[in-house]
């Protein structure tokens, strides 16, 4: 799959609320009431990527998710990254 461009990504954080560019990732910082609450929103992403099979990276600190999407075949963002974040919002209520 083809890597977006500078202006492309840009263009697709615009309809991603909370997603922001970071180096060639595209990611997003979720926070919750407890570890018990992110752990339970980080099963249900478990979930969602395997039906995409389309992976984030997540790292968790307590109450605290950060979720970062890159297509690591391909070297950057894509298209795939794009839709997986909307899906990730979604799953965020």
């Amino acid at each position: 799959m083809a890597v977006l461009t500078d202006a492309e990504i840009q263009q697709a954080l615009t309809s991603l609320p909370g997603w922001a560019r970071n180096g060639i990732a595209i990611q997003r910082l979720f926070e919750f009431p407890d570890f018990k609450a992110a752990m339970v929103f980080v099963n249900q992403i478990a979930d969602a990527a395997e039906q995409a099979n389309h992976h984030p990276d997540i790292d968790i600190r307590y109450n605290k998710v950060t979720m970062a999407l890159v297509s690591h075949d391909s070297g950057g963002v894509t298209q795939r990254d794009v839709r997986m974040a909307g899906r990730i919002n979604q799953v965020a209520g």
